[in-house]
């Protein structure tokens, strides 16, 4: 267990550093993952295939959304758990999860095989593309299970401060996902849905690898699933609840900023879609601190050592700061570059550039709030980092992206949304300072409390 590590003890940016790193590759396959499909269905299918595979991509983001935000509790309560070395607690917690999760993938897969249809229709698919995204999604809804699974495995090994074996795992299902998708739709002539089959054949071989060799090295104690107590289920669902409903206030309030963009029309949107693409890649990093703290904070909650709970909040803090000041300033001198990558619109390339460029500015404080927010729902205060999203997103990103661009024109839209990520940073410190989140005891087992 070489790889493992115990958060309580040891120099804490040390540890950030070395921790972190795997997760930002993991987070960066994971990105690439989409971005594979996306190419080979394009190039070998055309337009018409690839809209098919995105509009059906959203409603499967939809859901692994939710996937993540059960992890989130997964990662804050064993965590803890390891942080006690409770191996008990440990245990029956992993079977609690399995159990809930195999639940709740079963069921999804077969509701979503079901409705297929109706949810496309729901989203206004195009007549043209129904048949072709039903199919694609159908057979993604078969593999859930897959999806739910290799994702759980490596949020436990992450709780057990192992960042480095999830990255093998994500590894093999990104390689076989490139690999399978051309043999798939152009060798076996299944056309799209040799992309959905090329998914569920990758997503399952990492899974299975990754179950497999869990179990054989001994990394985590998972046993025979039974049924969990209900305080098991009950404080499984009151973090697991609250934490994919964070995502789902995040998916939306990225579609009511959408629907400022696109009264700017064609140019606007294209230059503000490829943004966004980059976006997504340039805030792995914070996002891969906002999950190492979780993980680091969440094992010294589970002792009670809040002197060293805040110097993670710190080293986070300050470790995020400098390396999203390096990636906004280099994003401020190349982000033209990045934009000719997808689109050669002038004006959509202008607006592109420009929108990058403020907000590159602001990355820096966007990314104190996945540490303190992480550091907040290492603790179980996952009602509370529901509402400092909500205020994030509906309070503050939104609102001001519409009042900014109403004065500004378009480019009000990236200086609302980087004075948003400023306010909200601001917001997110004076909860951690004075909230009453270390108050939260999700375990039963007391500990001393050191701080």
């Amino acid at each position: 267990m070489a790889n493992q590590h115990d958060f309580t003890q040891g120099n804490i940016l040390r540890h950030l550093i070395i921790f972190s790193g795997p997760v930002m590759l993991t987070n960066l396959l994971q990105t690439s993952y989409q971005f594979a499909d996306s190419l080979w269905v394009g190039n070998l299918l055309g337009a018409s295939a690839l809209g098919s595979v995105a509009v059906s991509s959203t409603i499967i983001f939809t859901v692994l959304s939710f996937v993540l935000g059960l992890n989130n509790a997964a990662l804050t309560i064993l965590s803890q758990q390891k942080g006690r070395d409770n191996q008990t607690g440990l245990k029956q917690y992993l079977n609690a999860f399995v159990v809930i999760l195999t639940v709740m993938a079963l069921l999804l897969s077969t509701l979503g095989h079901t409705f297929a249809e109706q949810l496309l229709r729901l989203l206004g698919t195009p007549e043209t593309m129904l048949p072709e995204a039903q199919t694609y999604l159908q057979i993604n809804f078969l593999g859930i299970l897959f999806l739910f699974g290799y994702n759980f495995i490596s949020t436990v090994l992450r709780a057990m401060g192992d960042s480095k074996t999830p990255l093998r795992f994500v590894m093999i299902a990104v390689l076989l996902n490139i690999i399978l998708n051309p043999l798939f739709i152009a060798g076996f002539d299944l056309g799209i849905n040799g992309a959905a089959f090329a998914t569920i054949v990758a997503q399952g071989s990492a899974f299975l690898y990754g179950t497999i060799y869990v179990l054989s090295k001994k990394l985590a104690p998972f046993s025979i699933p039974s049924m969990p107590s209900k305080q098991e289920i009950g404080l499984i669902l009151n973090l697991g609840i609250p934490s994919g409903l964070q995502m789902a206030v995040i998916s939306a309030g990225s579609a009511a900023i959408m629907s400022v963009v696109t009264g700017f029309g064609d140019h606007v949107v294209a230059g503000f879609g490829a943004a966004q693409r980059l976006d997504s890649i340039l805030m792995l990093p914070a996002h891969a601190l906002g999950t190492s703290v979780n993980s680091m904070a969440g094992q010294n909650i589970g002792v009670r050592d809040w002197p060293r709970v805040r110097q993670i909040a710190k080293y986070g803090v300050l470790y995020n700061f400098s390396v999203m000041l390096l990636v906004g300033f280099l994003v401020v001198l190349f982000a033209e570059y990045g934009i000719r990558l997808f689109i050669d619109d002038a004006q959509a390339v202008s607006f592109g550039t420009t929108y990058l460029q403020i907000i590159a500015l602001c990355y820096p404080f966007l990314g104190i709030n996945f540490i303190l927010n992480g550091i907040v729902r290492a603790a179980g205060a996952m009602y509370q980092v529901l509402v400092l999203n909500v205020i994030s997103f509906w309070v503050l990103r939104f609102p001001l992206a519409g009042l900014f661009s109403s004065w500004f024109g378009d480019t009000g839209i990236a200086v609302g949304m980087g004075l948003s990520f400023l306010v909200s940073s601001l917001v997110a410190f004076l909860y951690y300072r004075f909230g009453n989140w270390r108050e939260k005891e999700i375990l039963n087992e007391r500990r001393p409390n050191k701080g």
